[in-house]
Order: structure tokens, then sequence, then C-alpha cells
């Protein structure tokens, strides 16, 4: 079998916001709508979506080098309630071949920039004498996620 593409769905209960935030957190931009609809709203009108669940904002993020996968933010009634199943592994460090040191201060230095983005940090992820370093976060909406 060959490998298949695939979106990455992440409930939530305002799209918008979130795009932007994991768009300027990944380096992705916000997906432009199909051609020949001036907007996401007309596009999902000529599907026969409801009015009623229109006008959510952008929605959708996608890699602008087309590496990454699609990213949909769905709303959904709900707000989030327990731990994370699935989570983002942000690598900004360089790898096991960099400095402990510098891996350190490039995480910090990405966990930094996040949180003045909206996202909160909930820990550092380091053992004395483990080769190994990251952060761990939530999102705007509480979505876990780690930067090493």
């Amino acid at each position: 079998m060959s490998s298949v593409s695939f979106q990455l769905v992440i409930d939530c209960t305002d799209p918008e916001p979130l795009a932007r935030f994991w768009a300027a957190a990944l380096g992705y931009q916000l997906e432009p709508p199909p051609d020949g609809f001036s907007s996401w709203d007309a596009y999902r009108r000529d599907l026969g979506v409801p009015e009623e669940e229109l006008g959510q904002g952008a929605d959708c993020i996608v890699d602008p080098g087309g590496r990454g996968p699609r990213i949909w933010f769905q709303v959904v009634p709900e707000r989030k309630a327990v731990k994370n199943r699935l989570h983002l592994d942000i690598g900004v460090s360089g790898g096991r071949e960099v400095a402990l040191h510098t891996r350190r201060q490039r995480v910090d230095t990405e966990a930094s920039r996040l949180a003045e983005l909206g996202a909160v940090r909930v820990a550092v992820l380091y053992t004395e004498g483990l080769d190994h370093y990251a952060v761990a976060m939530k999102d705007p909406e509480g979505n876990e996620f780690d930067i090493n």
C-alpha cells in the first residue's frame, strides 16, 4: 500500500484565532478559498452548507512549501475537557548534533514567542543528565503541544 494524504483536524470553539495562532507557530499560511470563489463561505454556500454554519472565518491553514499536512480547525459545541490523546511537537532545537545549551536557548526563545501569541507555558521537560530539553505548552484553547 502506498502512503495516503491526510489533514489534521483540531476541534475548537473559535477557529480563526486558533488558525492564526498555529499558522504563526508553524510557519503556515491561512488557506485561500478554492479557485472561482471569493471566500470560504461562498464555496460552502455552493456546497449547500446552511447559512447558520457559515461565517466562522478562516479555519484552515496550509504549509506554503507543501510538505506538511493541511490543518482544519473544526467548530464543535463542547469545550476541551481532558488531556489530548494526540499533540504536536514543534522542533526548533536543531537536534542532538547541537549543544544542549544552544538547543535550550532555541526552545526557550520559541516558547516566549508563542506565549506572546497567546500560548501558555505549562512545564519545562528536562532532567539533569539527560540529553533532552523541551517545553510543554497549551495553545489559546488549551490544546497541549511541546517545543523541542
